[in-house]
Parts: structure tokens; C-alpha cells; sequence
């Protein structure tokens, strides 16, 4: 009986600190695949930096440089780059 209680535990913790983790962080990149929109600036797996151009249920286009374009797996985009916004008056940092 003790054995069995034991077992249940460690499952627990298992399933506490790996699997549920885990599942979380593939219910995030989900999210963000469905977020995704032209325009979007964003990092790729493979750590390529780009704006989307154009975007369908699988793929989308990639604009890296100026005429320069890959179409890739929409899985593969790792984040999006969120612009910064710009800080105005006397918070702002001085300029130099």
C-alpha cells in the first residue's frame, strides 16, 4: 500500500514539474501561430529575422531584405518581435 501511495506521488511531481511545463509552453507557440499576420516582424527557429508578406494555413512568406523572400513552415516561427515604442519627454533617455 505504501508503494502504491509513493508511486501516485511521484507521478505527481513528475507530471507537476516536466509534463505540465511542457504543455503549456506548446499552448503558447500554438497561440502565437495563431496570432501570426502580415506585417508581423518575426524569429524564426533557425534564428532568421524577417516580416511576414504573406500567410496561409501552412506557410507563409518572409521578407528578410528588400526584394529578398523565403517561404517557409509557419511552425517554424519561434516569436514575434514586438515594436518598441518610443519614450517622449521627460522620461525619455537623453539623446546623444
Amino acid at each position: 500500500m505504501e508503494t502504491l501511495i509513493l508511486l501516485g506521488l511521484l507521478f505527481l511531481l513528475m507530471w507537476a514539474l516536466l509534463i505540465r511545463p511542457q504543455q503549456r509552453r506548446v499552448r503558447q507557440h500554438q497561440d502565437l501561430l495563431a496570432s501570426l499576420q502580415a506585417g508581423d516582424r518575426v524569429v524564426t527557429a533557425g534564428g532568421i529575422l524577417g516580416r511576414i508578406t504573406e500567410i496561409d494555413d501552412e506557410a507563409l512568406t518572409l521578407e528578410v531584405d528588400t526584394g529578398v523572400k523565403l517561404r517557409m513552415v509557419r511552425g517554424s516561427i519561434s516569436r514575434k518581435i514586438e515594436p518598441t515604442s518610443a519614450v517622449s519627454g521627460p522620461d525619455a533617455p537623453p539623446s546623444a
